[in-house]
C-alpha cells in the first residue's frame, strides 16, 4: 500500500461546521469532509481492496466509499492534515493481517485446583449438618 499514491486519490470539501462559535463559523467553511473510493482505487491491490471492504464494511457507504471528516480545529488546513493522518491510520489497521487465534486448553493444575477448592467447601457444608445417629 503507498501512502503517497493513497494520499493523490483523496476527495476533500470544506465545509462550514456545526455548533457553538458565533461569526466564525458562520463565516469560515473549516470543517474537512474526506472521501475515498475504495474500487475506484488505483493505489490498491485487489487483495487489498477485499480486506478493507471486510474490515470496514461499517464506515463505507453502499458504494464502497469511505467518509471522514474533522471539525476539531479552528483551521481548515490543519483539520485537512488531521483528518488524512486519522485515513491512513484507519486503512493500515483495516490492510494489517489479523492473528490466528490458537484455541488453547485449560492446564491440569488449574482443573485440580477448582475440583479440590469444591471438595473443600462440600465438605465444609457437610460438617454443619445435624449428625443423624
Amino acid at each position: 500500500m503507498d501512502s503517497e499514491k493513497i494520499i493523490s486519490e483523496l476527495n476533500y470539501k470544506a465545509v462550514r461546521s456545526s455548533g457553538a462559535g458565533g461569526q466564525n463559523v458562520n463565516k469560515v467553511s473549516s470543517k474537512v469532509v474526506l472521501s475515498f473510493s475504495v474500487p475506484a482505487s488505483a493505489a490498491l491491490t485487489d487483495e487489498e481492496k477485499s480486506l478493507i471492504t471486510t474490515q470496514l464494511s461499517s464506515r463505507l457507504t453502499e458504494d464502497n466509499i469511505l467518509i471522514l471528516q474533522c471539525d476539531e480545529d479552528r483551521s481548515q488546513l490543519r483539520n485537512k492534515d488531521i483528518v488524512t493522518r486519522r485515513f491512513l491510520q484507519i486503512m493500515l489497521e483495516a490492510v494489517k493481517p489479523q492473528k490466528v487465534r490458537r484455541p488453547t486448553k485449560t492446564p491440569r493444575s488449574v482443573i485440580k485446583k477448582r475440583l479440590e477448592g469444591k471438595r473443600r467447601n462440600a465438605e465444609k457444608k457437610q460438617s454443619r449438618k445435624r449428625p443423624d445417629f
